[in-house]
């Protein structure tokens, strides 16, 4: 597995949530589909995991948004490890996600 999520973006829309698993695992959002403005989790206490998540972002944020995702069943060892990367790529983490995401952040040194 790489340590980037190099997944392809895909519109945030009705038709692609509906489409969507209700499995765990983390998502990124971009608002032009190349900019990651937010790495989120999605655990046991999401209801319908990744589709309910996604269907959130979509009717709080609106159309116009980027997705890609990966299932998985350590999302909160994957989002750290994406959120580390994204730090070290980019010097801060993604706009949309809170500043408390970062306090337990460690260091990471992908390749």
């Amino acid at each position: 597995m790489a340590v980037r999520l190099d997944k392809p973006w895909r519109r945030l829309d009705a038709t692609a949530v509906a489409g969507l698993s209700g499995q765990l695992g983390v998502y990124q959002l971009s608002d032009d589909g190349g900019t990651v403005r937010a790495i989120v989790r999605v655990d046991a206490r999401a209801s319908f995991g990744l589709r309910g998540e996604l269907r959130r972002e979509l009717e709080t944020r609106g159309a116009g948004l980027f997705f890609r995702l990966e299932v998985n069943h350590q999302p909160r060892t994957r989002w750290l490890e994406l959120m580390m990367t994204h730090q070290t790529d980019h010097g801060a983490l993604p706009a949309w996600n809170p500043p408390e995401d970062g306090q337990s952040l460690g260091r990471l040194s992908p390749a």
